[in-house]
């Protein structure tokens, strides 16, 4: 059975060229992981939107129905930076459905990666940096709440703090929210995760794994979670435009591998998500995303989980 992956033509909608968000990048993915062979279009599994009530395990419907509807304040638009439109609220409500199906998978085989998600700057009623509505919460929240799982662990590696799945999983003791992110960089006000790892700027790829490393030899044993949701984020990327941390292609492939058999070592299910990234060379940031699926596949074929 091929390694487990969820794509929507939705994904990347029309967009405006110059804007700061890479809106084409995950058709841009989906094109470099058939391109280079790891995958067949026909093989990705396409989700299903996200149903309402299941985006108001993490959200408040009056925020829900606000966005849905084109009607976020002026203060919402700009702390999200996209411009709105019915194809943008129809591909971020099927992306929260991605996350999903790529959780389901992960359940039953071992390991699946969303080509999307990682929307961890959404809160409970506004949205905020490029995200709208918080996948990882949402999938946190369905699956505790459906009783498959028992404890949920976010192993958050975007050079960004995941504020929002901070808050909004601030009073879920089940979900347990764990973020390594450059330590001068957005957002300025910092929430508080269950454990925040914050790095200095100019981190590079030995001192990064080392706290990879430890932090998951530390984690897992003290929660063991029966699933993990790693946001998988390439700002972290010495060429990425938001970053502030130096880790090569080279790196984010150990780092993406170290926490897939890290997990599946300890027989815990693992989702990977793709997070942030940002560039004007729109195909080499695919190419970069891309290191998730292929390091992926790597420990897909050697676990044996299929």
């Amino acid at each position: 059975m091929p390694l487990p992956l969820i794509y929507h033509e939705d994904y990347s909608p029309e967009f405006p060229p110059e804007h700061r968000f890479p809106m084409d990048k995950f058709r841009l993915l989906r094109d470099h992981l058939v391109d280079s062979g790891l995958t067949r279009d026909a093989d990705l599994l396409r989700p299903a939107l996200c149903p309402p009530e299941i985006l108001a395990l993490a959200h408040d419907r009056a925020y829900i129905e606000r966005y849905m509807g084109g009607e976020l304040s002026r203060e919402d638009q700009r702390r999200l930076g996209l411009p709105w439109s019915e194809a943008l609220a129809r591909r971020t409500v099927r992306a929260v459905g991605g996350s999903l199906l790529a959780a389901e998978q992960a359940l039953e085989h071992g390991l699946a990666c969303h080509l999307a998600g990682g929307t961890h700057h959404a809160h409970y009623d506004h949205p905020a940096g490029f995200c709208i509505f918080n996948d990882l919460a949402v999938i946190s929240r369905y699956f505790l709440a459906s009783g498959r799982v028992s404890r949920v662990l976010i192993f958050d590696c975007d050079v960004h703090q995941g504020d929002g799945t901070a808050r909004i999983l601030h009073d879920t003791p089940d979900a347990v929210t764990v973020s390594l992110h450059c330590e001068k960089n957005f957002p300025a006000r910092k929430a508080h995760s269950d454990w925040d790892i914050p790095l200095p700027m100019g981190m590079g790829d030995d001192a990064y794994l080392r706290v990879v490393d430890d932090a998951l030899n530390y984690l897992l044993p003290l929660y063991q979670p029966d699933l993990v949701l790693y946001d998988a984020g390439v700002d972290v990327h010495k060429d990425d435009a938001l970053g502030y941390l130096k880790l090569t292609d080279e790196g984010l492939a150990a780092r993406d591998e170290s926490v897939m058999r890290h997990c599946l070592g300890r027989d815990i299910p693992v989702v990977g998500v793709i997070g942030g990234g940002y560039s004007k060379d729109r195909k080499a940031l695919a190419r970069r995303h891309g290191i998730l699926h292929h390091s992926a596949q790597k420990v897909w074929v050697s676990s044996g989980c299929h």
